[in-house]
């Protein structure tokens, strides 16, 4: 049979182990938040960065010769 002080620190290490999954856990939902807002920081800059590309293409002369000729 299992003594008193065994079953005790059985439940203690079990105790600290659902703790340490609980702070685990959370520390992971927060990292899941900063992933997808960083996610979605690149693609509105990346949708900007085309948008920018775009604007300079169509503003872009496309049969003139450059200033130095």
């Amino acid at each position: 049979m299992m003594s008193e002080d065994r079953l005790m620190d059985i439940e203690t290490k079990l105790a600290f182990q659902e703790n340490t999954i609980d702070e685990l856990n959370s520390v992971v939902i927060e990292q899941q938040k900063e992933i997808d807002r960083l996610k979605n920081t690149v693609a509105y800059l990346l949708d900007k960065m085309e948008q920018v590309a775009d604007t300079r293409m169509e503003r872009a002369p496309s049969n003139e010769k450059p200033p130095h000729y």
